[in-house]
């Protein structure tokens, strides 16, 4: 496990190398190829944790793309991941595996990173009557559609395949589990990192922009406003480091739906600080909105997972305890 010195060396390391990589042709593969310099699969297979938490924190912060992704759920269900094996991920709102069989047939409709633009194969997870199971097919067997939307620039995917499952291999549930969580907390990461940069760029405003001879960071209304982001953004971090250091099911879902509302909060506080220069293309806020956005739906919404759990909860009759107080 790493310290707290050995942590920031890393944090620094990868900020660095994703801001260089920024802007460098197609942004996903440069950063791509900047993780990998820096160690990343070696990083994940060794303290996956802390992989994930400044990655993915470094990613959102700069309004980045990478297909690291992949390699976190690929790792996390047990197969050695690769630049050559892309992973179809739920679809927008769903947290169910992307995959039905129905016989020797496999039919899934999901998401992919621009992975699956040059992959050979796509790992797809199946729900069948008895158990999850893992099925690898050609990328050439399925059908992929760039996702355009509300941000064109999130290099995501829409796949559907239709083919052969006679090489399923089972999977345990609870692999499956295991890689919703870290996903759930990847994306909550990079969510968390975007909030903080939308947070940035409004107090840089409200700093510079002068009403009445005054920054309008002197009035009261502006302060409350930066003021409810930073304790809901202080919240999320609470909450991502629980998921951190007591990695469950439970905790990983929390981080996620507390994720989603937390962004709603940070965006709507950031763009009343901005005002009207906070709805132009010329300003750099509208692409942390946008990837917030588009972030929100994967693995689940935060309404959908706290629907989900409220079921959960009334079916078990029994409350876990999420946080140790």
């Amino acid at each position: 496990m790493i310290d707290s010195g050995e942590r920031l060396l890393l944090e620094e390391s990868v900020r660095a190398a994703v801001g260089r990589a920024r802007g460098v042709g197609k942004d996903g593969a440069a950063i791509d190829a900047a993780l990998a310099a820096l160690g990343w699969l070696e990083l994940l297979g060794t303290e996956p944790d802390a992989a994930v938490d400044v990655v993915f924190r470094a990613l959102g912060a700069a309004d980045a793309t990478a297909t690291a992704l992949d390699d976190v759920i690929v790792s996390a269900l047990g197969t050695a991941p690769r630049a050559d094996l892309a992973v179809l991920l739920p679809g927008t709102g769903s947290s169910d595996p992307p995959g039905r069989t129905a016989g020797d047939r496999l039919q899934a409709v999901g998401l992919a990173t621009a992975r699956v633009d040059t992959a050979g194969e796509i790992l797809v997870v199946c729900r069948t009557e008895a158990a999850p199971c893992i099925v690898t097919v050609p990328t050439s067997a399925a059908r992929v559609r760039e996702v355009r939307g509300v941000d064109p620039d999130g290099e995501l995917r829409t796949v559907s395949v239709e083919e052969s499952a006679a090489a399923a291999m089972p999977l345990d549930l609870a692999a499956w589990e295991a890689a919703l969580a870290l996903g759930r907390r990847a994306v909550a990461q990079q969510i968390a990192g975007a909030c903080r940069a939308m947070l940035d760029l409004a107090r840089g405003h409200a700093l510079e922009r002068e009403q009445f001879g005054h920054p309008i960071a002197r009035f009261q209304a502006v302060r409350n406003r930066l003021a409810d982001a930073l304790v809901g953004l202080e919240a999320l971090d609470a909450t991502l480091a629980v998921a951190s250091d007591d990695p469950r099911t439970e905790t990983a879902a929390l981080a996620k739906a507390v994720a989603g509302r937390t962004a709603r909060t940070v965006a709507s506080h950031c763009q009343q600080v901005l005002a009207g220069i906070g709805f132009t293309t010329e300003h750099s806020f509208h692409r942390y909105l946008k990837r917030t956005m588009a972030l929100e739906g994967l693995f689940g919404s935060a309404d959908g997972i706290i629907l989900a759990w409220g079921r959960h909860l009334i079916a078990s009759r029994r409350v876990p305890r999420l946080v140790e107080l």
